[in-house]
């Protein structure tokens, strides 16, 4: 396995003081079979009156925390110790992308009913016409559920720019169709569109990658970022990750914090505040391999 240490640092600094801040955090790393939680360490300034922790209706680990008192500036920080194994279980065969999609909507047994939610609208990805034309020639019929989600991956890496200054967190999945530019965010919601919208359950995941500086470069210490892709449900072979931003199914560089049905149900930090004003967020994420 590969072990890493993970910093993820955020701070809002205010134009005016805030009396009272309520906040929901996904920045605990999910166990799975592809990874290890070993330690997490959160830390907000100014402390908080209430602090919690638990797992939240997908069962991802969630944090709770109130600040009460007058402040100009909210610090949060994260340190991690995850190890991730360095290949995942990618099934070498599955069944027809159509036998998923109709046994999906009429399997009760556990596996399937808990995916089924994962095949609907939610607030950030409408499978619309736009996303089933997009994704409908990766589905021919009778081809392999995974072979026809690979594909439509490498398309969407082939066919979208990243361009971090294209989109915000509020653009919605049309405008990206439209653009055709974005980021991880965008990328990802653009596939989970395609996918439901061929009748397939897929998840929005959310999480951390580790980048490698370029031949004869310093490695930046806070240059890395959080990183989403998606993952789809193939039947009795299980869940796959697939990554469109990178065109790969995400393996050791890749550390899972939670997952949902799309971004607003993982976001790594949110919540409402008394004040404040104008305020500017900053983020700083470091990901380092441990030998």
């Amino acid at each position: 396995m590969t072990d890493y240490r993970i910093t993820h640092t955020t701070t809002y600094a205010y134009g005016e003081p805030v009396s009272l801040c309520q906040n929901v955090a996904h920045l605990t790393p999910r166990p799975s079979p592809r990874q290890r939680a070993e330690r997490t360490v959160v830390t907000v300034t100014p402390e908080p009156a209430v602090f919690e922790e638990r797992l939240d209706y997908f069962g991802n680990p969630v944090t709770y925390f109130t600040v009460q008192e007058l402040h100009s500036e909210l610090v949060v920080r994260v340190a991690h110790r995850v190890a991730v194994r360095p290949d995942p279980a990618v099934p070498t065969a599955t069944p027809p992308w159509e036998e998923v999609r109709d046994r999906v909507r009429r399997d009760r047994s556990r596996a399937w009913l808990d995916a089924y939610q994962y095949a609907f609208d939610s607030r950030s990805v409408a499978a619309g016409p736009t996303a089933a034309a997009f994704a409908g020639p990766s589905f021919p019929p009778g081809r392999p559920v995974l072979d026809a989600a690979l594909d439509l991956t490498r398309r969407l890496h082939a066919e979208f720019v990243y361009d971090a200054k294209a989109t915000t967190l509020a653009t919605p999945v049309a405008e990206v169709f439209e653009t055709r530019r974005g980021v991880c965010q965008d990328f990802a919601h653009v596939q989970l569109a395609g996918l439901r919208s061929m009748g397939l359950a897929a998840r929005y995941v959310s999480g951390y990658l580790s980048t490698v500086a370029p031949p004869g470069r310093p490695r930046l210490v806070g240059a890395d970022a959080t990183h989403a892709w998606v993952s789809v449900f193939c039947g009795d072979a299980g869940w796959v990750d697939l990554d469109p931003t990178n065109n790969q199914v995400p393996a050791d560089r890749h550390v899972l914090l939670a997952w949902g049905r799309d971004y607003e149900d993982v976001s790594p930090l949110k919540g409402v505040i008394l004040g404040g004003g104008r305020h500017e967020v900053k983020v700083s994420v470091d990901v380092t391999p441990v030998a």
